[in-house]
């Protein structure tokens, strides 16, 4: 029988290959693929917990979402067939002018942990290319990373340009990176700001939450 305990203990260690195992053993047994998952997003959020505590860096967040990630790969085709789909939508991307990633993949990973549909549009990432992604896709919320100051005021032109874009002017943004603070997400109109990707899920949960109940009242 699985042992899927062991398979949160994987996931928290990043045990890939043992991730990876335990998920195609539950998977061959029958058990429902959303039960196999909750063991490892409830692995995910004690990772978090410890990297908000400084009790772990940004190395063991990235083996534990890697290690993740292959066990999910093997979830998504029967979470799809069975018409389990995430119950939000979140775009994201480094924006133009940076390439670094590794803190943007590191918040893609733990809000599909979080049960949302991530579209990453990876690094370099023009203010149209944001806009026209969340129209596209419908995004309940939009996610800025940047690493240099150099690059960082381009995420004003982001924040502006969803704004003048009625179909989307309402979806809350959220940034991030290691110059952002909560005073400059304040002055380039963002609607949030998240230290890091523990915090990042919590805060786009309660800016989704509060969205889509004010999309709901409005009709």
């Amino acid at each position: 029988m699985a042992d899927f305990p062991a398979l949160q203990t994987a996931v928290e260690i990043g045990d890939r290959d043992t991730a990876v195992r335990i998920t195609q053993e539950g998977i061959d047994e029958g058990v429902p693929p959303e039960q196999i998952l909750k063991w490892m997003t409830d692995a995910m959020e004690v990772v978090g917990g410890r990297f908000a505590r400084m009790e772990l860096f940004v190395p063991e967040m990235l083996i534990a979402a890697r290690a993740m990630k292959g066990a999910v790969a093997l979830l998504e085709p029967l979470l799809v067939a069975g018409g389990i789909q995430p119950d939000s939508t979140a775009v994201i991307g480094t924006i133009k002018g940076d390439l670094h990633d590794i803190g943007k993949n590191l918040v893609a990973m733990m809000w599909k942990g979080g049960n949302i549909r991530v579209v990453d549009l990876g690094v370099n990432v023009a203010p149209e290319k944001f806009v026209a992604a969340a129209i596209e896709h419908k995004a309940d919320i939009i996610g800025i990373s940047a690493l240099l100051t150099t690059t960082m005021g381009g995420m004003k032109n982001v924040v502006e340009l969803v704004r003048s874009t009625p179909e989307i002017q309402n979806v809350p943004v959220i940034v991030g990176g290691a110059p952002v603070t909560p005073e400059f997400a304040e002055q380039v109109g963002a609607t949030g700001w998240a230290p890091d990707a523990a915090s990042a899920v919590m805060k786009a949960r309660e800016l989704i939450s509060a969205y889509q109940k004010g999309a709901a009242a409005a009709g």
